[in-house]
């Protein structure tokens, strides 16, 4: 075999080689992609959005998030904790009907500190505490980024918190979806708190529910409304 012929071949198999290594990283790149969308859902159009569509971009920052906060704990709330945390919520809602900038900004104050409690960055590190939410809640953090939004607004003197009655009602709604997750048990404590000890269990169930299927005084006035 020839000198040249055999260059030829060292070339050609240098360049299927690198066709492959392109493609390779490509696919992974695509699936790498379509995972943190499935994962994030709208955090994830709203990541793209916020770096003007660069979706590479975007995804960087959410790999970040995951990378940073992903295997964080979350702590076990107490069922007398569980049961605080609902009332509050509750007498903000009713509150809502008289003083919606006041319900706002104790939604907000809740959520932030329910967070905390369940192990999620406190102290005050509003965007970290965001973050960390984000990735573990992805599809109804926006509901604590809107009452957040309103009631530091109210907080800086703008009238009404910057938003109308509608809007902070809307906001309300839609961070009780993140409230709820946050202080409902997981599955692993469904398991620990069943496992054994059904009687307990079926003791503790309508406390441990209480406040979701009694309408409130701001879904009342919602339904009034519409």
């Amino acid at each position: 075999m020839s000198t040249g012929l055999i260059i030829a071949l060292i070339v050609i198999v240098a360049v299927v080689v690198a066709v492959a290594a392109v493609l390779t990283l490509r696919n992974r790149g695509s699936r790498h992609g379509t995972s943190l969308k499935r994962r994030f859902g709208p955090e994830y159009d709203r990541a793209v959005a916020r770096h003007d569509g660069d979706t590479k971009a975007a995804e960087r920052e959410l790999a970040e998030r995951v990378e940073r906060h992903g295997d964080l704990r979350v702590r076990p709330l107490e069922s007398a904790e569980r049961e605080r945390f609902e009332a509050r919520w509750t007498a903000a809602q009713e509150r809502f009907v008289e003083s919606p900038r006041d319900a706002v900004a104790e939604a907000d104050h809740l959520i932030a500190e329910l967070a905390g409690v369940r192990g999620f960055p406190a102290d005050g590190h509003y965007e970290d505490q965001l973050s960390a939410l984000s990735v573990h809640h992805a599809h109804h953090v926006e509901g604590y980024r809107r009452v957040h939004r309103v009631a530091q607004a109210r907080a800086n003197g703008a009238q009404d918190g910057g938003a109308g009655t509608e809007e902070m009602r809307e906001a309300m709604v839609e961070a009780r979806a993140l409230f709820d997750e946050l202080v409902r048990p997981s599955r692993q404590e469904d398991g620990r708190h069943h496992g054994g000890r059904a009687g307990e269990a079926e003791h503790a169930a309508p406390a441990a529910r209480r406040g979701h299927h009694t309408p409130s005084l701001l879904h009342r006035r919602q339904a009034k409304e519409s």
